[in-house]
């Protein structure tokens, strides 16, 4: 498979977002690839939940979504759409930070909510509180695609193990993380995180990132990446905007589970003993 990766810079203004993404579909597919693969927050990035209550909208009136999924048939391309704020049908917080697949026919063929969320207070002052407005989804998911089986998951997620444990253990040779990575800890840990989720699971990691400074006033990590599953960095795309390419060869998956064969040697392990 060859994978678009882009890696974008979401403002507060859904119509120009859907814009960004109906390019990039259009240019990837016009570049060769298979599949694209978008961050974060694709289709709206705005902290002012005031202002941004008015454009996260139901699934059904997604102007991102429906521009994606028609783009995606007519260019006959698979979207790995990272994740959308969409009104969340359930009770509880308003808004669920959603990603889907979207087949070359333009049919949504997974959906995703996002397991944890990001509640954090950083060193450089930066205060988060993701549960305030989203929901935390209660499923993993993997989908059935041409080329392997996709998991899915996003940003925060990158730092529960066992979520991906249970990916791969359902057959993900591919894992999507989708991301919107603050500066601090992108710098700390993005990298580390992402090629250890690679090892672990033996499975390629397909990262697309917001970067760069946001016209909400926050700052992104960038740095969107493709990592095999041995955990070399086949892409990096540092600070730059745009797509970058990547070749999946699902070849690596079988080499990598045969030298080290980790999903087949993992045990269930209960509650830790504390010893006298």
């Amino acid at each position: 498979m060859r994978a678009a990766i882009l890696q974008m810079r979401s403002g507060i203004d859904p119509l120009l977002n859907a814009r960004t993404l109906v390019e990039a579909v259009e240019r990837a597919a016009g570049e060769g690839a298979d599949m694209l693969f978008t961050p974060e927050m694709s289709g709206l990035i705005d902290r002012d939940r005031t202002r941004a209550q008015a454009s996260i909208v139901a699934e059904s009136d997604d102007v991102a979504l429906a521009a994606v999924r028609e783009a995606a048939a007519k260019a006959g391309l698979w979207v790995h759409l990272g994740s959308l704020a969409v009104r969340s049908e359930g009770t509880g917080a308003p808004f669920a930070n959603r990603g889907f697949v979207i087949d070359d026919k333009g049919a949504i063929r997974a959906r995703y909510d996002k397991i944890h969320l990001f509640d954090v207070d950083l060193a450089t002052g930066e205060s988060w509180r993701e549960s305030a407005a989203y929901a935390a989804g209660g499923r993993a998911v993997v989908c059935e695609t041409p080329w392997g089986r996709l998991g899915l998951s996003v940003c925060y997620d990158l730092r529960f193990p066992a979520l991906y444990a249970a990916l791969s253990e359902a057959g993900a040779t591919m894992i999507a993380i989708p991301a919107a990575f603050t500066v601090p800890t992108g710098q700390a840990h993005w990298h580390v995180l992402m090629r250890a989720r690679a090892i672990e699971s033996a499975a390629f990691v397909i990262a697309a990132a917001q970067g760069g400074h946001h016209a909400d006033g926050r700052d992104t990590f960038g740095h969107s990446l493709v990592v095999d599953p041995w955990g070399d960095v086949l892409l990096d795309m540092g600070e730059a905007l745009g797509l970058g390419f990547a070749n999946i060869d699902q070849a690596r998956v079988d080499e990598a589970r045969n030298r080290v064969p980790v999903i087949a040697h993992r045990r269930a392990i209960g509650k830790a003993e504390v010893a006298a």
